[in-house]
């Protein structure tokens, strides 16, 4: 029951939109100012990393995300009057070995198609490696990056799934809402100007993913676990001059970029793999109760709460 967990704090509907409303309609100025502008994103990167390098560049785009995951939690704390855990999880307290567990799971699978893309198409990729700028963006990784996808894994599938499902009585429309938000979130990526709106698919479809976890295991842990590594790990291994992580990483894919079999695979293959994964050893049942059944009246929670 977790989305019957914002029971816990003070509802009102002027408080849910506040946070959500503020974050949509900077995310629509910023996607208007990016289509207006006569520099391409990859341009304006290209610019700012020239003139700051990537690491400085780098703390510019995570800093202001990592201050709006201590704005949502000090909102829910403050305003709502609402515990972390509950916004986290329907259990007693946060189960970590869920977030480390998510997150060795898709970090060790991260490694892997990284290394068998680079081992079958070994002209695509150069050779990265530079020990102090490398280090120096673990450092920034590991501190911002998980800040970061926790901003938004308390916004969307904690925060605004919580708000919409209590507003709306079910489980279907907040899953539905907060994945395809998700990936609009995304549309001023310099992956989408690069490879045209195909990639959404991705970006839509990993919503789609974090929200059924969050949904079939009752809390946050795992989605909060699987995007720290996909986007620490891939920032470390990974970079390309058109991606919106250009960083000091092992590796550079320095290909054409095309849109192709990566974006389906991770949606239509590894993520079902995942589902399964982790169904079998959290024990998931009634899958379509807990992605489209009703949510609890306040009354019928707490009467179960007690």
């Amino acid at each position: 029951m977790y989305i019957e967990q914002g029971y816990k704090g003070d509802l009102g509907l002027w408080k849910y939109l506040i946070i959500p409303g503020c974050f949509i309609g900077f995310m629509i100025l910023n996607y208007i100012a990016i289509i207006l502008s006569p520099v391409s994103v990859e341009d304006s990167m290209a610019q700012m990393i020239a003139s700051l390098g990537s690491n400085l560049v780098l703390i510019i785009l995570l800093v202001p995300l990592a201050v709006g995951l201590f704005v949502v939690l000090g909102w829910t704390k403050l305003v709502h009057s609402q515990s972390i855990t509950s916004l986290t999880t329907s259990r007693k307290k946060i189960d970590w070995k869920r977030v480390f567990f998510a997150f060795g799971v898709w970090g060790l699978i991260t490694i892997v198609l990284t290394f068998i893309g680079i081992y079958l198409s070994p002209e695509d990729y150069l050779f990265n490696f530079k020990l102090i700028p490398f280090l120096s963006l673990a450092l920034i990784g590991i501190i911002l990056i998980p800040l970061q996808t926790s901003f938004e894994e308390y916004l969307f599938r904690g925060y605004i799934m919580q708000g919409l499902g209590i507003a709306t009585k079910n489980r279907w429309v907040p899953l539905v809402v907060t994945s395809v938000l998700f990936g609009l979130m995304h549309l001023g990526n310099p992956e989408v100007e690069k490879l045209g709106y195909g990639i959404m698919i991705y970006y839509i479809g990993t919503g789609f993913f974090l929200g059924i976890i969050t949904l079939m295991d009752e809390g946050l842990e795992l989605a909060l676990g699987f995007h720290a590594a996909n986007n620490l790990i891939g920032a470390l291994l990974l970079t390309a001059d058109w991606t919106a992580f250009q960083t000091d990483s092992l590796y550079r894919d320095v290909s054409d970029p095309i849109l192709g079999w990566d974006v389906l695979v991770p949606v239509f293959i590894v993520f079902p793999i995942l589902l399964l994964i982790f169904s079998k050893k959290y024990g998931w049942t009634n899958w379509k109760e807990k992605l489209t059944g009703k949510v609890l009246s306040e009354e019928e929670f707490l009467k179960l709460d007690n």
